[in-house]
């Protein structure tokens, strides 16, 4: 399961996910036999889901990205602006009110018209003053003579003035500055009132329509946009920087990951990137301790020892036991046992050793300090563990989609010429990458479930490490073939005759690969549910499934032949045999599995 010798150096790349629902486990399509190339349909692979990278398929049409997330639907800008037309004129209709008026009462009620019925026919008197939509002015004025601005105090004649339904009466001048001073604070200006202090008749679009500038009218217009997606319960806005995409979540539609129209894949429940199989409770408390200063701590706890006079923390990292403190406090003292080098010399042991600090140790005099030193220590070697594996197939994900990138813009069209063979022959490549993706991505998240999962659960901390393991090594064995053996096809003069057989090897190693992750999804979604904790299940040593693992990359595994576990090798009744470790069904005729070089 430790490979991290195997993970890739990456550089950052922009980052993204398969769509969620990649071990939903639907419809299983019917297996064909792989060593059958004619039976194997090169040529009509429609059904390669390609639409989450936007390197790599050209249809970027938002149909058909909702329909293929059967429980999110993504909303462009368009799409809000469209659906909150359509919200205010139903409302208006139904109503009877101006379009104005409606989309007050939507603001009101999160854009939901069920709710804005409701209310309205429930009490409509109370839902009117609540908005402030009034059906009669709260002031009258003659028609003749001047009127006094409520703002500014100055006379003006009664047609220059502006109100709103209240009939407040203030000059264009004061409508503009109040109008101006509450977009800039915010979206607070979407619940804006009369200036009047007594009055909450609520100010409408329209009256920003006729007074506002254009920078305010766009702001307006952009606050309005977004309160649609920020007071909905199921739309949340795309995390990604730079996106502006929504995303509608179907309540209950299973798994909470979702893909943007951006690339970018995230969980719509936590908005944290897609973390699956892995909930969201532990990945907040993963987030936040990577982020807190309590691993710090415990570093400083293990590896070092608070000066005796000012307690600054020092680190020893070679030399004697003579430690000399950094100015302002330069305290000379012994290391082993913190009294001061003064009382110190070759009575006591010399600059190497300390004869009080043997002595008082048999006393138990430094117990509670090496007992909390100790298990600071194995506290953060155990949090070291996981996070460098967790980092490290983060680091080989991002590398991953960097050749992905490559092999769809670059390599895929040399490919097709090099071999003669047309590019929608070659989608087994591309998605063998996609799985080397999304499988990575999983494989991160697992160390954390690991990291968290109780060390007195021993059944199902083994049976987790299994299912781990030979996840961990089906996916070297696919990242080996797509990245190593793919480039002697590439840099070959012409057509290959064993490409054939290379792409049967690749598109099995994919499908293999599935299996596996499909296998660790679902046990950990089920929370190991399935370990007797009487019984600990039959499975290949631990030893054997890290071996694997390490040397996946470099060649034939380590522990492939070394298993402790025998090989059942079932026959099918044309003699082709299956191979206990990874499923495969190899030809009669072979030895050794094709997959996973496992001797029959």
């Amino acid at each position: 399961m430790d490979s991290e010798d195997d993970m890739h150096d990456a550089n950052d790349v922009a980052s993204a996910e398969e769509e969620d629902d990649y071990y939903s486990g639907g419809e299983e399509e019917e297996e064909e036999d792989m060593d059958d190339e004619e039976d194997y349909d090169f040529a009509e692979e429609d059904d390669v889901d390609t639409g989450d990278y936007d390197f790599i398929a050209n249809n970027s049409d938002d149909d058909a990205i909702a329909s293929r997330s059967q429980n999110y639907t993504i909303l462009k800008e368009e799409d809000i602006r469209q659906r909150q037309e359509e919200d205010i004129t139903t409302i208006a209709t139904v109503l009877s009110i101006s379009r104005e008026a409606a989309c007050i009462l939507l603001r009101r009620y999160e854009w939901t018209v069920n709710n804005v019925h409701e209310a309205w026919f429930a009490d409509e008197e109370r839902v009117r003053k609540a908005v402030g939509i009034l059906d009669k002015p709260l002031v009258k004025f003659t028609n003749s003579g001047e009127v006094t601005c409520g703002i500014c105090f100055e006379s003006y004649n009664r047609d220059s003035l502006r109100s709103v339904a209240c009939s407040h009466l203030f000059c264009d001048t004061c409508w503009k500055a109040y109008i101006s001073t509450a977009i800039n604070d915010g979206p607070g200006c979407l619940t804006l009132r009369c200036p009047d202090p007594s009055c909450g008749a609520a100010v409408g679009q329209d009256m920003i329509d006729e007074l506002g500038s254009g920078e305010d009218k766009e702001k307006y217009g952009r606050y309005l946009r977004r309160s649609y997606v920020e007071d909905s319960r199921q739309i949340k806005w795309c995390p990604a920087p730079g996106c502006d995409s929504a995303v509608e979540y179907s309540l209950g539609g299973g798994s909470y990951d979702v893909t943007c129209s951006c690339s970018y894949s995230f969980c719509w429940n936590c908005t944290e990137e897609a973390h699956r199989p892995v909930d969201c409770e532990t990945v907040a408390k993963w987030v936040l301790k990577n982020s807190a200063e309590s691993e710090n701590m415990n570093w400083i706890l293990a590896n070092s020892k608070p000066c005796p006079k000012c307690k600054r923390p020092i680190e020893k990292n070679q030399g004697c036991m003579h430690m000399t403190c950094t100015p302002p406090c330069k305290f000379e003292f012994c290391w082993l046992c913190l009294g001061a080098w003064s009382d110190h010399g070759e009575r006591t042991g010399g600059f190497y050793a300390c004869n009080r600090y043997e002595a008082a140790k048999q006393e138990g005099v430094y117990d509670e300090a090496e007992r909390r030193r100790e298990m600071a220590k194995n506290s953060l070697e155990r949090y070291t563990h996981y996070y460098e594996r967790w980092a490290s197939n983060q680091s080989s994900r991002q590398k991953a989609l960097s050749d992905l990138h490559q092999m769809q813009s670059i390599h895929l069209e040399k490919l097709s010429e090099v071999q003669s063979q047309p590019e929608s022959q070659l989608k087994f490549i591309i998605e063998a990458w996609q799985q080397i993706v999304e499988c990575r991505r999983v494989l991160k998240w697992t160390y954390a479930y690991g990291f968290y999962l109780p060390e007195e659960e021993q059944t199902k901390k083994q049976f987790f490490e299994y299912l781990q393991g030979e996840a961990e090594a089906g996916l070297e064995r696919l990242h080996q073939c797509a990245e190593k053996e793919l480039t002697n096809y590439l840099n070959s003069e012409g057509p290959s005759i064993e490409f054939n057989d290379f792409r049967t090897k690749l598109a099995g190693l994919t499908s293999v690969t599935k299996n596996y992750f499909e296998n660790l999804v679902r046990a950990l979604e089920n929370g190991l549910s399935d370990v007797d904790s009487q019984a600990p299940p039959n499975m290949t040593s631990s030893k054997n499934v890290a071996g694997t693992s390490s040397k996946a990359k470099g060649g034939r595994a380590k522990g492939s032949s070394k298993t402790s576990s025998s090989v059942r090798n079932t026959d099918d009744s044309s003699g082709n045999w299956a191979c206990d470790q990874c499923t495969y069904m190899n030809a009669r005729s072979s030895t050794t599995c094709i997959m996973c070089q496992r001797r029959r």
